[in-house]
């Protein structure tokens, strides 16, 4: 009896092992040709799980991509942490990998959901494959020489993602809450084009993670065990470093009803367009700058006229003419799937209605304004 229990016992530890995944491994050269050459997350029991030591986070307001969900990410090397800045991008040292793994609710005959991202449910140890469909991954790696984006697009049994530098486009049904149905050609961008959105600086064309700042990071996010802090979590697991007491910025949900319309609008813009549009992005040529920062409201776009937009002013005259969405050239780029006249140009194929639908209800409830007065 007592040797039938050992060799139960040694034959469960056997199969703890065979479960416990090796730590992550970070490249500092080259481009691995497969996700699992990191080893952030990888696949067991049917589940997307997450290695040792990678924190999964969340954002106040998310920027769209098509109604795909998101699972971030966060790993640091031991003994490493994160610098705290009030509002610039967190100082993340060398050897940080920040992924972003898109997904989709699955719907039925090989479709997929259309329906508002509550956050990744990983109660039970990572996402249910059975539940949601994998598109891709994308890594921030931080070298010594600076970041790097590397996009992986996974198979479609769920086991594998590999590098596709060049990109890739993904045929996807959408389904709505109504039934209606959505054919989408989903882009998976190439390397270069992570550089669009993620390249903040014209001048240095450097890329840096647009994400991880304190105002869209300072919420609450459901952990596999509790409820917590976001801001607060990262430094008790030992992730960021130099908070300062009190009071810490915060952005507004931009689907919170609770919340202030211009509060909604203004963060809704700043992580979907303020990357590009601000005073140092690769927008800022056009003089209308939407990042968090700015408050000039000529450069939020009122009654400011647009600089060589062509075709994409669809003869408006004004990025912003307060309390008439119908003549303001924001709500209609965002509304249109034209590549000559949408904006953003990157990181979409369909049209956002309900964010569209913000931005209309934040111009109508603008004081009326003559700006050719």
């Amino acid at each position: 009896m007592l040797r039938r229990f050992i060799a139960g016992l040694a034959l469960c530890v056997l199969a703890a092992c065979a479960r416990t995944p090796e730590p992550v491994r970070f490249h500092a050269e080259g481009m691995p040709a497969t996700l699992a050459d990191w080893n952030v997350v990888y696949v067991a029991d049917g589940r997307l799980r997450l290695n040792a030591r990678v924190v999964p986070y969340d954002l106040a307001t998310p920027l769209f991509t098509d109604y795909a969900h998101k699972l971030r990410t966060v790993w640091m090397p031991a003994g490493t942490q994160a610098g705290y800045r009030p509002e610039a991008t967190f100082d993340f040292p060398v050897g940080t990998i920040l992924s972003k793994t898109f997904y989709y609710p699955r719907g039925e005959a090989g479709t997929v959901l259309r329906s508002a991202d509550p956050g990744p449910d990983l109660a039970d140890g990572g996402l249910a494959l059975d539940a949601v469909r994998l598109v891709e991954t994308r890594l921030l790696v931080r070298r010594a020489e600076g970041w790097i984006a590397l996009p992986y697009v996974w198979n479609e049994a769920q086991t594998e993602a590999r590098l596709m530098r060049g990109g890739e486009l993904l045929p996807l049904t959408l389904v709505g809450n109504d039934g209606s149905r959505q054919q989408v050609d989903y882009a998976v961008p190439d390397q270069n084009q992570c550089a669009g959105c993620h390249g903040t600086d014209l001048k240095s064309k450097a890329v840096f993670p647009i994400g991880p700042k304190a105002r869209h990071l300072n919420r609450s996010f459901a952990y596999e065990d509790r409820r917590a802090n976001q801001l607060a979590h990262w430094q008790e697991v030992g992730y960021l470093g130099g908070v300062p007491a009190g009071s810490l910025p915060a952005d507004a949900r931009w689907d919170d009803p609770k919340a202030p319309l211009e509060a909604r609008a203004r963060a809704y813009l700043d992580i979907n367009c303020g990357h590009c549009h601000s005073p140092r992005g690769a927008a800022r040529t056009s003089g209308m700058w939407l990042d968090a920062a700015t408050r000039d409201p000529l450069r939020l776009g009122r009654c400011k006229l647009p600089i060589a937009a062509g075709k994409g002013t669809g003869d408006h005259a004004y990025g912003i003419q307060p309390g008439d969405p119908d003549a303001s050239i924001l709500p209609y780029r965002m509304a249109s799937t034209d590549p000559s006249v949408m904006m953003p140009e990157l990181g979409r194929s369909v049209v956002h209605v309900e964010g569209v639908a913000l931005l209309r209800a934040w111009i109508a409830a603008m004081p009326p304004y003559d700006c050719g007065g």
